[in-house]
């Protein structure tokens, strides 16, 4: 709603919908939807917290949100500058209110996102809140509910801020595990790496009348495919006739659906859900990665040569450092995406799962491969593979090489924020070892829908990151020109992120490139992807789970008190403060 009267409290508003012009205690009274066309105003949280639970219920989680700078992001602004502003903008410490409450009298553990807090972006201090709250409703054995209102992970975290997809779609795991209910309560709008992963992996998804939910923007989706998009695209009323969402709910029945819900999931346990402590956080500096060796080069320069047409692919890498290679083609949904290829085949003598992105060299090759960009299909045909590999007790070996997700409008209609999330959220729990390998792109949860492992390798002149340099500069910058700058800024080579913790070992590539000997490139990716994958055999599957847990957890922004008060520490490259 637009405010229209500046004087006596601001007594009128008018319709974003309708232009009509409203009491604004009338307003109120209907919970924020217009009485006339039924358009649903935006929720700051504390309002939302206010409509949704018990009178005097909610209780804030103890945990405070800390400062996380990371990567000491610079575009027109430093980071902190903007952290700062959002603060005194909204009243927050961050993009998130988190705690505990009760709903119809059912207790809940509960996080709700802010829009007006940087977009309700996805960060390090949001995720580690969101994270803790999980956990909270672990240990005492009540469900999860998350209300969601974000525009995706946070650019100025860089890497650190995609790996929060994972963090929290792990503690979402943690609680199906346990049989405890998670519910995501979608409201407008709900984009990018949050729709990729905890909005849409829960065990029931209520959409809020009119609210919007995709992994691309419309924006993004227009200027990539040059589309025009369908009437109601995206809206929740759209996501529920193309079965994304479970419900579609007016803000005035929501609190009613969710009593229900909660009181069903509460008559359905049987038994107590074991007390059980989160996962130990990792000493400053325990298990840091190798980093990499030689001189430092240009992050532009090492996104050009990420991209070089004559790069060895997925299907090369099949074809020289593994053996046997027997593809395994369909989603088991009506579809093949020929962006994923996967299949069984033979490493050093040993059966593994092979699963990765396939571009191409030649024009033709990359059209027809849709430019390794998967779609819904693919990532659910990734998916089968993943579980039927564990269930024939095989490793799997994911190659990872992606500018992105499909962004096109039939892939947001087939859902492609879940079937990401659902990645996400198998390999959080896939009880058989996993690799990944960045060997060339590795663009934002499409990569990660493959990369969530119990080693994370990359080669030399791959890059990995939140988004891609022209995006990230094209939204902060005044032009995409600046996407050499944005490269440098979002720290995503792999000497980078190997001092960042987000990979654990660079491998080495030929010189000049991998392109200029992919023979020699695919004997080094064999030797590393052996060497890693050795010792992970013989460890029990439940402790394979819990540490590629407790890798990811780690990227949770850590709150460290040593008594006489707040202090910054410095955990696997992330400078962290507790918020004043």
């Amino acid at each position: 709603m637009t405010t229209t009267a500046p004087r006596d409290e601001q007594l009128w508003s008018r319709c974003d919908g309708c232009s009509s012009l409203l009491y604004r205690k009338r307003l109120r009274r209907n919970l924020d939807v217009c009485p006339e066309c039924g358009s649903h105003a935006r929720l700051d949280a504390p309002d939302r917290v206010a409509q949704l639970v018990d009178p005097d219920s909610f209780t804030p989680l103890p945990e405070q949100a800390v400062r996380v700078d990371p990567i000491g992001f610079v575009d027109a602004l430093p980071y902190p500058h903007r952290l700062g502003a959002a603060r005194t903008g909204t009243g927050l410490d961050e993009a998130v209110v988190c705690g505990t409450a009760r709903v119809g009298g059912h207790p809940v553990a509960l996080a709700v996102m802010d829009f007006r807090f940087l977009g309700g972006s996805l960060g390090c201090a949001v995720g580690e809140l969101i994270t803790r709250t999980a956990e909270r409703a672990l240990a005492d054995a009540v469900p999860l509910v998350l209300v969601t209102a974000s525009g995706g992970a946070r650019m100025q975290e860089g890497a650190l801020s995609l790996m929060q997809m994972a963090t929290v779609s792990q503690a979402v795991a943690g609680l199906r595990e346990a049989g405890l209910l998670t519910v995501s309560v979608i409201t407008d709008p709900t984009y990018g790496g949050v729709a990729a992963s905890f909005a849409t992996n829960t065990d029931v998804v209520l959409a809020e009348s009119g609210a919007r939910l995709g992994f691309a923007g419309p924006r993004v989706i227009r200027q990539v495919t040059g589309a025009t998009l369908p009437e109601g695209f995206q809206t929740a009323e759209f996501l529920l006739r193309h079965g994304q969402v479970d419900l579609v709910v007016p803000r005035h029945a929501l609190r009613g659906r969710l009593t229900a819900l909660l009181a069903a999931a509460e008559a359905g346990r049987r038994v107590p859900v074991p007390r059980q402590e989160p996962a130990p956080r990792p000493a400053a500096g325990a298990d840091a990665p190798a980093g990499a060796t030689g001189p430092a080069r240009d992050a532009w320069e090492t996104v050009r040569t990420a991209r070089h047409p004559g790069r060895p692919t997925t299907l090369d890498y099949l074809e020289t450092a593994f053996d046997g290679f027997v593809e395994l083609h369909g989603d088991r949904l009506g579809a093949d995406c020929p962006a994923i290829v996967g299949g069984v085949a033979r490493l050093d003598g040993r059966p593994v799962m092979v699963i990765g992105h396939q571009k191409g060299h030649t024009t033709a090759e990359l059209v027809a491969r849709n430019f390794g960009m998967a779609s819904p299909a693919g990532h659910r045909k990734a998916l089968r593979l993943m579980r039927l590999a564990a269930r024939l007790h095989l490793p799997v070996v994911t190659l990872v090489d992606t500018p992105g997700a499909d962004p096109g409008v039939d892939a947001e209609q087939q859902g492609q924020a879940a079937a990401i999330a659902e990645n996400i959220l198998a390999l959080s729990v896939l009880p058989t070892p996993v690799v990944a390998v960045v060997t060339g792109e590795g663009g934002s949860g499409g990569a990660l829908a493959l990369a969530v492992a119990d080693r994370v390798l990359m080669l030399e002149h791959a890059v990995y990151s939140v988004i891609s340099p022209e995006g990230c500069a094209a939204i902060l910058w005044p032009d995409s020109s600046a996407a050499p700058q944005a490269a440098r800024a979002l720290r995503l080579t792999a000497a980078d992120l190997c001092r960042l913790g987000v990979v654990d070992e660079v491998v080495p590539e030929p010189r000049p490139a991998a392109h200029g000997d992919p023979a020699a490139a695919a004997e080094l990716l064999g030797r590393a992807v052996t060497a890693n994958l050795a010792p992970l055999l013989s460890v029990p599957p439940a402790t394979l789970v819990r540490r590629r847990r407790q890798r990811f957890r780690r990227f949770g922004a850590a709150r460290a008190v040593d008594g006489t008060g707040p202090h910054d520490v410095s955990r696997n490259g992330t400078r962290t403060e507790v918020a004043p």
